[in-house]
Order: structure tokens, then sequence, then C-alpha cells
């Protein structure tokens, strides 16, 4: 599916109180990304060759929508990555 790709970083002013833990209660790591409220957790997505595992949500205002957000450490990294529009494929 096409699909808008953001990032965000573990940060409360991107996230909330809690930024280092996920919507799912996972701690954040590497290759998680938020996903629309129809998807799973633990659910598998593939980005460009590159896998994410949905461990976390987007904004309410999102969870019906097309939209993920990859995780990303580095404030410039994930501002850089900015707002894409991907082919993002769902492995259930």
């Amino acid at each position: 599916m096409r699909a808008v790709v953001t990032a965000y970083n573990p940060v409360p002013e991107q996230t909330d109180s809690t930024p280092r833990i996920t919507a799912s209660g996972e701690r954040v790591r590497e290759g998680i990304v938020a996903c629309p409220v129809w998807l799973e957790f633990g659910t598998i997505i593939e980005i460009d060759g590159k896998l994410y595992e949905c461990q976390d949500r987007m904004h309410p205002r999102y969870w019906h929508q097309n939209r993920f957000d990859i995780l990303m450490w580095d404030y410039w990294e994930a501002r850089r990555w900015g707002k894409r529009v991907k082919f993002v494929k769902i492995y259930y």
C-alpha cells in the first residue's frame, strides 16, 4: 500500500511523558514503527527493504489513515527524513 511515512524521536516533545516506552509497553529500540490503530502490535512491515515492528501508535488524528512513523534516535536524521510517500508492505 502507499502510505505517508514520517520519523520521530523518543522525547516527550514528540511523544508523551514516557518517551522510552511504546504504546504496547515495549521499550523503544531500533526498528520500531508507530502504526495506525487498525494494525496489531507485533505486525511486521517493510519500507524501502527494511523491516520494522509495529509497537507504537500514531497520534489519534491519524489512527484511521495509512500513516507510519519510524523511530529514529537522531533528531537531525528524523528531520532529514521529513514526510515521504512510500510503498509499505505488511506481513500478517
